[in-house]
Formats: structure tokens, C-alpha cells, sequence
């Protein structure tokens, strides 16, 4: 295979947005702030938390999750009075009111049960909460998440457009409790590369919509761009990459982790809170409606900087939560092993390229251990297979930290700690002469390619991006193109 028709029929459009000119310490920790006086306020530190936010505020007047925040710690508190003061306050300064619907509702109990909160609730009706995200697109189908405020029944009601505006389909199911208030709704018997709208009902009104197009024929050769990129701190001032991204009509998009930086993997409503204040965004909210999204977690979303989960499925005990909460609030086609084999990977396809999304934490061992693993045995098996099984033209290996050895020097954080499973990974590719692969990866804060140079097969090409909506940037290394 000529290995340049990589980068003449495969174009990745790699979004980033690089951030110059002075910050202040407060701006580049700001994905920080709230997420741990939350945590304050689990941890029943419901004063500390208030000075917090009440010292950003005097900076900081109309920082909208610092009013948040104060509403939430005094529900804890339960001087409901205050609480509603700063509801009110934080709407009133263009907040959307269903962030309080949303939660975390075991912190907010205390505020959304009292009749001051009913009130407001009334007035501002809001049933739909997050989503519609759209997901698992392929040839023929797509499936779409949402969050409402209640267990409440729900329809997709998908439409034709053009000369095929005489087709419709619907699909009924209701959201639950048991997973975050979510469903996911699966519509099938679609036509190849077709434009398709789409309606969100709920108790027979609409409450959401959005349009996507739907793949080319399933393992036939197409010529399409799809982004990819990590590094999504919540920073209110660059959420407008969405829109940014949301602009080039995407059919699909690939979250490569740090998507929303939690680092609290043993406070479920740490992670709640981390989620929700993205997913309420109207940038984000109108993307994901409209593009593909397929999500994998890095150290940030699932433990803490540069930890892995070790080889255990139950241990530590965090873990089964810390997935079951990252289910609740992506939309993929599946997630590892499901319940016997716990974790994020997962493959899709797109015409005639197959994805292989790699979960690099969940059953990640220390580094410096004997014969360290990344992958874990049952997610590596499973990488094998479907790597030799594939007829695909193109297989994108999409790793949550580079491969590169020079990306992060000095680190044993990515491949460059597991260097004995990462030559497995190759040597097995080029003694199963599997043509077509190409590396992406995320975790440094920037955007760079690398030429990985092999002996015994191919030379290897990667492309890194993680820098969404980060401020923070890494300097390109030595020995990227």
C-alpha cells in the first residue's frame, strides 16, 4: 500500500484553540474552583466553601458558578432563604435554571424540596435538562441521550429532509432514575448518507431537536473529516470552541479524555457537578445535538493525575461508580467488557476506516511495576481480534496519552512507561501484516504529529490534540514534524 494515501484520503480535521497572552493564576486554575469547594461541600465543609466563592465574588461579581455554588452550600446548610436568594440571582444573571434540577440532587435536596423552590420550578418548567446528545451513528442508525428533571416517557421523532421529507420514524422509552434521570433512544432502518432531523418529545411537546447526517455505506470507501481532541477543562470564556467545532459540520467528534477534569474518583457528587456544568452549556449543548460524539476517559475523568485504576475489575471500590457515572453521561456504543469486564473502549466505523477507542486507566498497573500494562489482558485481547478481523482500508488506534516516546520526556505516564506493551501492539500489527494504521492521541496541551520510525514494518504516524478549552499550554517537543 502506497502509505501517502494516509494523508490524501483520510483527513482528520484536529480542533484546537491555542490561547495566548497573560492569565491571571485564578484564570488558569478556574476548571478547578468550583469542582473543590464542592467538594468542600461534601465533605461538610459548607463554610470553608462560602468563603471561597465569596472571595472569588468579590473579584469576580457575576461568576456564575460561584453564585451557584453558594446556593448549593446553603441547601446544605439548609438556611433555604439564602439559598433561594442565590437561585434567583444566578438565573437572573443568564444561569439556566435547570442546573438546579439537574444537581447533584443529593446535595440540593435540601433547596429542591422546599416550596420557595416549587415555586420557582413552576414558573420556569424545565423537563429537558442535558441532550439531546446524538451517538452511535452509523450506515443505518443513531441513537440520542437525554436528561430531564423527572422519570417522565420521552420519543424521538426522526424526519427526511429534502426529496426524502416524506419519511418519518419514532421511537418511545422514558428516563430513569436508577441511571441519572437518562435514556438513550436507538432509531434503525435509516438510508446511507442522508440528512436526517429529529424532534425530542416529552409528555407530547417538543423539547429539543437538532439534524445529523448518517455514514456512508458500511465498509465502502468514503471521503469524509471528523475532529478529535482532549483537554476540555470548563473554562465559561472558551466554551465557544464548541460552537467553533460545531461550525465545520462534523459527523463525528472523538473525546479523548480530560474531557471535564474531575480528579475525585471517591466523591460521586464531585463528578456529578463536573459533568452537569458542561452539559448545561448552550455551546456544548447545541454540538452534541448535531455531531456524532464518542467519548473515552483519561486520568482526569477517572482518577487523578497520572494514576491508572490498577488490574483489579472491583478494586479500589471506586471504580464500578466512577464507570457507572461515565456511562450515565456519554452516549457510545458500548462500554469494555460491560458488567463482567468493566471499562471505556470500544470500536465504531465510519465507510470503510474502523475506530478502535482504547481505555488507557481502568485497569492500568503502576508504571514501574514488572511488565507494566496499560490495557489490561482482556482489553488487549480484545484489540488483537478485532485488529486482525478487520478488512478496514484504515484502523485508527486512538490512545488517551501519546505514543510518541519523545511527546512527554522524563514521564512514564504515557507509552513511553509501557514501552514492552506498546512494541506488543506493533510487533503484532506487522506480523499480522495489518496495513492502514494510523496513531491519535490526546493528554498534551497542544496539537503536534510524530513519525514513529519501525524496522521491521511501516513507519507509523501520530496525531496529538488536548487543547479544547484548556488554557494551559505544553510547548511542542523536539522530534515532532
Amino acid at each position: 500500500m502506497n502509505r501517502s494515501r494516509v494523508f490524501y484520503e483520510l483527513i482528520f480535521a484536529i480542533l484546537t484553540l491555542i490561547i495566548s497572552g497573560p492569565a491571571t493564576h485564578a484564570a488558569e486554575q478556574y476548571k478547578k474552583l468550583g469542582r473543590d469547594a464542592v467538594s468542600d461541600i461534601v465533605d461538610g465543609k459548607h463554610d470553608a466553601a462560602i468563603e471561597h466563592y465569596e472571595d472569588y465574588l468579590s473579584e469576580h461579581p457575576k461568576d456564575l458558578e460561584s453564585i451557584y455554588g453558594l446556593a448549593v452550600a446553603y441547601s446544605q446548610k439548609n438556611e433555604i432563604d439564602k439559598a433561594i436568594k442565590y437561585v434567583q440571582q444566578a438565573v437572573d444573571e443568564g444561569l439556566p435554571f435547570d442546573r438546579f434540577l439537574a444537581g447533584p440532587r443529593d446535595l440540593l435536596k435540601p433547596l429542591t424540596s422546599s416550596t420557595e423552590f416549587k415555586v420557582l420550578a413552576e414558573k420556569y418548567a424545565v423537563e429537558l435538562l442535558h441532550g439531546p446528545m446524538l451517538g452511535c451513528v452509523t450506515d443505518s442508525s443513531a441513537k440520542f441521550w437525554i436528561r430531564t428533571a423527572n422519570e417522565v416517557p420521552v420519543k424521538v421523532v426522526v424526519k427526511g429532509t429534502g426529496t426524502g421529507a416524506s419519511f418519518q420514524t419514532q421511537i418511545s422509552g422514558k428516563t430513569s432514575g436508577k441511571r441519572d434521570f437518562t435514556a438513550v433512544l436507538a432509531v434503525e432502518e435509516l438510508k446511507p448518507d442522508t440528512l436526517y432531523e429529529y424532534d425530542i418529545l416529552i409528555d407530547g411537546k417538543k423539547a429539543g431537536a437538532g439534524r445529523f447526517r448518517t455514514f456512508g455505506p458500511a465498509g465502502k470507501p468514503a471521503k469524509f473529516q471528523v475532529g478529535f481532541g482532549g483537554g476540555a477543562g470548563f473554562t465559561p470564556q472558551y466554551e465557544r470552541m464548541w460552537n467553533t467545532i460545531a461550525g465545520h459540520n462534523l459527523p463525528a467528534f472523538l473525546l479523548l479524555g480530560d474531557n471535564v477534569y474531575i480528579d475525585n474518583p471517591t466523591r460521586q457528587a464531585v463528578q456529578q457537578y463536573c459533568y452537569y456544568r458542561r452539559q448545561s452549556r448552550s455551546e456544548f449543548r447545541k454540538f452534541v445535538a448535531c455531531t456524532s460524539i464518542f467519548a473515552i476517559w483519561d486520568d482526569h475523568d477517572f482518577t487523578t493525575n497520572d494514576a491508572g485504576g490498577g488490574p483489579e475489575i472491583y478494586t479500589p471500590v471506586w471504580k464500578i461508580p466512577v464507570w457507572r457515572t461515565f456511562i450515565n453521561n456519554w452516549n457510545n456504543p458500548y462500554y469494555g467488557g460491560g458488567e463482567k469486564q468493566p471499562g471505556c473502549w470500544f470500536d465504531f466505523s465510519i465507510g470503510d476506516v474502523d475506530f478502535f477507542m482504547l481505555d488507557g486507566r481502568y485497569y492500568r498497573d503502576k508504571p514501574r511495576s514488572e511488565n507494566p500494562s496499560m490495557l489490561g489482558a482482556a482489553q488487549k485481547k480484545w484489540l488483537f481480534e478485532k485488529l486482525k478481523s478487520s478488512t478496514a482500508t484504515f484502523k485508527i488506534l486512538a490512545s488517551p496519552v501519546p505514543w510518541a516516546l519523545g511527546a512527554k520526556p522524563g514521564s512514564r505516564d504515557p507509552w513511553q512507561g509501557y514501552r514492552k506493551e506498546r512494541e506488543q501492539i506493533f510487533s503484532f500489527i506487522e506480523a499480522n501484516r495489518i496495513d492502514g494504521v494510523i496513531l491519535i492521541s490526546a493528554d498534551r496541551h497542544r496539537s503536534d504529529a510524530w513519525k514513529i520510525e519501525r524496522e521491521n514494518g511501516y513507519d507509523l504516524y501520530e496525531f496529538e490534540s488536548s487543547k479544547l478549552t484548556n488554557i494551559h499550554t505544553h510547548k511542542i517537543m523536539p522530534g515532532a514534524l
